[in-house]
């Protein structure tokens, strides 16, 4: 027998070497996740969602808006959103229709002109997270979020997105849907993150 070929007491070693470098292999993730939050506990969610909705008022279109200049609107608005933020982003709206445009808000339907129904899809912060990291939630004991970054993109956005009808009572039109995202994102290292974008 060839002094080149490993014995059998040399084999063991090298197997499990080349199983432990498959095993790391296969648990550095290369991937992209998002999770989508409604709690806004802490204050970078909480601006990055109000920003978010103050964005958005500013860019509601002159077109739709501007003719309703004097004239009485009764805003309603749907969504399927915590109550808190749904209130905070009518008045929101309602103060920059007021002082943009010239209209006069009204509660009821019969004082009114027009009506505006909003229908928020989305008003909320998004997690997501890209490129290579060692997870290290199979280990006992170790909370299952918990990873080594290798390599990531972390992005933690805040979005508000929805569409309107406008006019009067039962002739009401539908505007486009309008969204806009906030965004601060990092850059995960092994050891350090960087801050890539930041909220004034």
């Amino acid at each position: 027998m060839p002094d080149s070929l490993p014995t059998a007491g040399q084999r063991r070693p090298l197997l499990l070497r080349l199983t432990m470098l498959l095993l790391l292999t296969l648990s550095i993730t290369a991937c992209g996740s998002r999770q989508v939050q409604d709690s806004l506990v802490g204050s970078t969610a909480q601006r990055l969602v109000s920003y978010a909705v103050d964005e958005l008022a500013r860019n509601l279109p002159e077109d739709d808006f501007a003719p309703l200049r004097g004239q009485r609107v009764r805003l309603v608005s749907h969504g399927l959103v915590d109550p808190t933020l749904q209130a905070y982003a009518d008045a929101r709206m309602a103060v920059e229709l007021q002082h943009r445009f010239g209209i006069q808000m009204v509660d009821g339907l019969e004082e009114s002109d027009q009506v505006l129904r909003l229908f928020y899809t989305s008003i909320g912060t998004d997690q997501g997270l890209l490129g290579f990291y060692l997870p290290l939630g199979f280990v006992p004991g170790v909370d299952e979020s918990t990873r080594i970054n290798l390599i990531t993109l972390e992005q933690f956005h805040g979005v508000v997105e929805m569409y309107y009808y406008l006019g009067a009572q039962g002739v009401e039109q539908r505007g486009e849907i309008v969204q806009v995202r906030r965004r601060t994102d990092a850059l995960g290292l092994p050891i350090i993150t960087i801050p890539i974008s930041t909220l004034p």
